[in-house]
């Protein structure tokens, strides 16, 4: 067995940010499947006894537990990356690299719950969900418009970091929920390059473009 067992769902976008960091990294680990529609399971007492807030993902690492997507990739990053490629050690890049990690737990919870609804859910008032999502997308966009007219292809340093890997499954994921990706080009690029990256897997409703 595995020293690392990830709790999650595979449709969850959240899990899938994890899976891409341990597959980044090349780490072996075990997944306990979580019932997490429609079974709620992740709300059950034997996941409430890991992560008390009844929410995905949830990793053990060895006899430590771990909830919540961004801040599994901070330990994953600062355990197995000492050089800080995913993670910089200088304070200034830290700092911007973290500024967005928090985006994406922040700004684009309005997608991920826009995507839930639009798969999981009879309830389709989802609208405003969309209209937070996508100022939140514009935002990223605008960004890495500047990024590319500075010469560079990633969020905040010059290769990919968990700022880039905590924002991509929003957008990637986005037309799940009727977010049309041509509005935003420069993440179109973007993401091309990550699909690139030694590593990189893919899940239902992510696009492969040409």
């Amino acid at each position: 067995m595995a020293a690392l067992t990830l709790y999650a769902h595979a449709l969850d976008e959240n899990c899938y940010r994890v899976r891409l960091m341990l597959s980044f990294l090349g780490l072996a680990y075990d997944t306990v499947a979580i019932d997490m529609v429609p079974g709620e399971e992740e709300k059950g007492l034997a996941m409430r006894a890991l992560n008390p807030l009844g929410s995905l993902p949830v990793l053990k690492d060895g006899d430590q537990v771990f909830s919540g997507a961004q801040a599994i990739l901070v330990h994953l990053a600062r355990r197995n990356d000492p050089a800080g490629t995913w993670l910089p050690l200088e304070p200034a890049a830290f700092a911007a690299v973290m500024q967005w990690t928090f985006f994406s737990a922040t700004a684009l919870s309005s997608a991920i719950e826009a995507r839930r609804l639009a798969l999981f859910s009879q309830e389709r008032d989802f609208y405003a969900l969309r209209r937070e999502a996508r100022h939140a997308l514009r935002i990223m966009d605008d960004h890495m418009v500047l990024r590319h007219m500075k010469g560079f292809e990633w969020f905040e340093t010059d290769g990919p970091t968990i700022a880039d890997l905590s924002l991509l499954p929003s957008f990637a994921l986005s037309r799940d929920y009727g977010i049309d990706h041509d509005e935003f080009p420069a993440l179109r690029r973007w993401l091309r390059r990550f699909r690139l990256l030694p590593g990189f897997h893919t899940m239902p409703g992510i696009p492969d473009y040409h």
